[in-house]
């Protein structure tokens, strides 16, 4: 089983929303995807209502998934590991204790724009605009995600 995991800083907003659209496009029976934060101020928290909504406008139902923190054994556990933004990377990268770790991160936007290292923004101070424009990106990517994968 593949398992590829999405990070965001606390895993109400963005990443929560990526598992679910990757969720909608990969067979169950072959992949498995989770996400986490790189911080914990939301551990244990749904995500935030917002990305709920836009994530039912679109068909998709995140709203029974748990924010948790991003841990170094996750390298041990997932064979791909997609962050959101530079934060987020350089958070993940510091915790991995060698080369192979390492391999498994990306920005989730490399596989749109490949090398170019683009932050998918954080619309959590922002309005309901903010979570439509980041479903658009984060389903564009995860399209590309799920064909690489299938």
């Amino acid at each position: 089983m593949t398992k590829i995991l999405m990070v965001c800083l606390g895993n109400i907003c963005r990443s929560p929303l990526a598992e679910g659209i990757l969720k909608s496009k990969l067979p169950k029976n072959k992949f498995l995807v989770d996400s986490a934060g790189t911080a914990s101020y939301h551990v244990g928290n749904s995500p935030d209502v917002r990305s709920i909504a836009v994530a039912k406008k679109y068909g998709l139902n995140i709203s029974n998934l748990k924010a948790r923190q991003f841990i170094a054994d996750d390298f041990n556990v997932f064979d791909y590991i997609y962050v959101m933004d530079t934060s987020n990377y350089n958070n993940v990268i510091a915790l991995a204790s060698n080369k192979t770790d390492k391999t498994k991160v990306n920005y989730i936007l490399n596989t749109v724009y490949p090398d170019q290292n683009y932050d998918v923004p954080d619309p959590y101070y922002g309005g309901n605009q903010g979570f439509e424009n980041i479903y658009k990106m984060l389903n564009e990517a995860c399209t590309i995600i799920a064909k690489d994968l299938i």
